[in-house]
């Protein structure tokens, strides 16, 4: 078996956004600075790693860009799809990513019958989020 877990490059906002992160998802959040690992100097204080296991299995990684290295790139082409049929969840995920963010396209049916919206989250990371509605058998 094979997982794919969203892996996201900050440039110096990790730690606030795993913060943040896990206050939207809940769970365990583990991070380890530049520092832990030997590094000395400008940057030591930035995430090396960061890994956030939610209540529902969901598994977030980040790390800040390390120092002598291109920033993170803020325009990418990639959005993070939260989908499910637990309503109450997802407009509860939606709600907390959506504080201090920019709503590209509001949370609200759509004509394939479930409930989408689109985000960009205080850090500029691109959200995507799908309610399964009532569908025919």
């Amino acid at each position: 078996m094979s997982t794919l877990n969203p892996y996201i490059s900050f440039d110096g906002t990790t730690r606030a956004a795993m913060e943040r992160y896990q206050q939207v998802f809940g769970g365990d959040l583990s991070m380890n600075s530049f520092g832990e690992y030997g590094m000395e100097g400008e940057g030591a204080d930035g995430i090396m790693h960061a890994q956030l296991v939610t209540p529902s299995d969901l598994v977030l990684m980040a790390s800040d860009t390390p120092p002598g290295m291109p920033p993170a790139g803020s325009d990418g082409n990639v959005s993070l799809s939260l989908s499910g049929d637990d309503e109450a969840e997802l407009r509860g995920y939606w709600d907390g990513l959506a504080q201090g963010g920019q709503v590209t396209m509001p949370l609200e049916p759509q004509m394939w019958g479930d409930t989408f919206g689109t985000l960009v989250d205080e850090f500029g990371v691109s959200w995507m989020v799908n309610i399964a509605g009532p569908h025919a058998s």
